[in-house]
């Protein structure tokens, strides 16, 4: 394989595709994609629910950092 091949390499096994070789850099980006996603569908989820509001001063005592 060309290290500097910018497409995808399929693996072939018994005439069926069972493997895809990419170069590094197209995993990571494909990885931070993937990631993007799955935060974007977080948000999602998290804008369906109804918004609770806290006291600050109960925040604060439940949460009072370690320092």
């Amino acid at each position: 394989m060309n290290p500097d091949a910018t497409s995808p390499e399929i693996v072939v096994r018994d005439g069926k595709p069972v493997a895809v070789i990419l170069g590094i850099d197209e995993y990571q980006e494909m990885l931070e994609k993937i990631e993007d996603l799955d935060a974007l569908k977080a948000l999602e989820r998290l804008r369906e629910g109804p918004l609770e509001f806290r006291r600050l001063d109960d925040f604060l005592n439940e949460y009072s950092p370690d320092v």
